[in-house]
Order: structure tokens, then C-alpha cells, then sequence
């Protein structure tokens, strides 16, 4: 078997319009809701043996807050130029690379990339992904280079609203 979690970055800030999009940090408010999130990724024991983190500021930093929350070591994330302007073709293609000694990967990203990458696998499709959303899934596979075509189950979709 196969896990990925599927994560949109948290609310990032505006305030700066000096900065480029690239290096735009979170905002008080999205590191909040991203806490709500670890919570609940800790109470369904989440524990990816791998996160990928598009290179953006915003993303990476949510990746660390999530990393640091579920005991991920967070000198290991990967941070990955490609996820940052991705399609879901790149998306794919950064889980086709990983070694199938992982069984958990994490990948940390951007809309509308990872919202059209969640539907491929939602009964139900969501409009959008929103920030510090979450899908987890399984694929019946041994092979990262399997997943497109095979078997899965959706263990969740949660974001910060559906949480107390």
C-alpha cells in the first residue's frame, strides 16, 4: 500500500506587496488553523515517512509547522521547485520518483493544482481545496509508479472548518 496526504499551505499574508508570490509567509491566522489540523493529524496517527514541499514560503512553512506538530523531523522535507507552478502532471511525477521503500509520502502545495489533484480520487468533487486542507489516500500498490491507474480508498478530507 501507498499513502499520500495531499495538504494546501496554510492562509498566507498579503501585507507586502514588496514580496514576490514566491516569498509570501503565512498569516496568524493560518498558522492557527493549521494547528487545528495537526491536531486531528495526530489524533488519526498521520505519520508520513516523507514530505515534499513546494518551495514557497507559505507552503514550506506549513510543511515545517505540520512536520514539527507530528514529530517529523523537519531538516528532512524536500523542497521542490516543481510543485510550486505544478500541474497535476508534476504533482504525479514527484510521486513517481519516490524510492517504494516509502509506504507515506506528505505533499505540500498550491490551487488550483491541488484542488483538480484531489478530484481525481473524491466521489464528490470539491470546488476548492481550501488553505490547510487535507485529503488523505491509500492506493492497493507496492509501486509509486503504479498509483495513476491503481485501486484506492479516501481515508479523509478535512480542513480547519470542519474542526472545533
Amino acid at each position: 500500500m501507498k499513502q499520500v496526504y495531499i495538504v494546501r499551505h496554510a492562509k498566507s499574508s498579503w501585507d507586502n506587496f514588496e514580496l514576490s508570490d514566491h516569498d509570501r509567509p503565512l498569516m496568524p491566522a493560518g498558522i492557527r488553523k493549521t494547528e487545528k489540523i495537526i491536531t486531528f493529524l495526530n489524533s488519526k496517527k498521520v505519520a508520513p515517512e516523507l514530505i515534499i514541499s513546494s518551495s514557497a514560503v507559505r507552503a514550506y512553512e506549513t510543511a515545517k509547522l505540520i512536520a514539527e506538530g507530528i514529530g517529523y523531523n523537519a531538516d528532512k522535507i524536500i523542497k521542490s521547485k516543481a510543485i510550486y507552478h505544478a500541474g497535476e502532471d508534476e504533482i504525479y511525477d514527484e510521486l513517481f520518483s519516490v524510492d517504494n521503500h516509502i509506504n507515506s509520502v506528505m505533499i505540500v502545495g498550491h490551487n488550483p493544482t491541488l484542488t483538480n489533484f484531489v478530484n481525481n480520487f473524491v466521489r464528490t468533487e470539491i470546488d476548492n481545496l481550501p488553505t490547510t486542507g487535507v485529503l488523505s489516500v491509500e492506493f492497493k500498490t507496492n509501486s509509486w509508479t503504479l498509483i495513476a491507474t491503481a485501486k484506492f480508498k479516501v481515508k479523509f478530507v478535512i480542513y480547519p472548518r470542519m474542526l472545533q
